[in-house]
């Protein structure tokens, strides 16, 4: 069936690679399962309190100092504590794919992750649902941590927060009635 010995072996290598990989719900090819440590840093963001709202995460594997994910999206007109939470669901949503054994999940904003941690009671109704969702998803994870990180240190997250308020900006003209 194989000419020679090294055909043979690239299809073995070439049949392993692809069982292991599989494609996500927008068509991106990415490995089934990675497992080890991963880091998830999530930012949101509104221009407004409420106001035109965004969300970014990244997912990178530190033991092979990669990114496996990014993800930048605007979520509309919301509280920036709901973009928050906007952004850590989406965040913990693109980690299940790679079956991280412990996620560890940095966010720039103290209050989230309190609230996560169980320091703070989630005060506001809104919150409520978001805080449940986040709840749920780590239960499908063998162990996430949340950590509080200075805004500065978050550069990635909140850079795609950015990009995604900028590539559709606020419309500038006003009805005239």
């Amino acid at each position: 069936m194989f000419p020679d010995e090294r055909d043979r072996e690239r299809f073995i290598v070439d049949a392993i690679e692809e069982a292991l990989v599989r494609e996500d719900d927008d068509g991106d090819r990415m490995p089934d399962a990675i497992g080890g440590t991963l880091h998830l840093f999530t930012d949101g963001g509104s221009r407004g309190n409420p106001g035109h709202a965004a969300i970014g995460c990244v997912l990178i594997d530190p033991n092979k100092g990669v990114t496996l994910a990014e993800h930048a999206e605007r979520i509309g007109e919301e509280t920036n504590n709901v973009a928050e939470y906007r952004a850590l669901i989406k965040g913990l949503q693109m980690s299940r794919a790679y079956q991280p054994n412990r996620l560890i999940c940095h966010l720039d904003s103290e209050l989230i992750v309190k609230q996560l941690n169980g320091e703070y009671r989630v005060k506001m109704h809104t919150l409520q649902p978001l805080f449940d969702e986040i709840k749920e998803l780590t239960m499908e994870l063998p162990d996430v941590v949340f950590t509080h990180i200075p805004r500065e240190d978050n550069w990635r997250a909140d850079a795609l927060v950015n990009k995604a308020l900028d590539e559709h900006p606020i419309p500038s003209y006003k009805p005239k009635f």
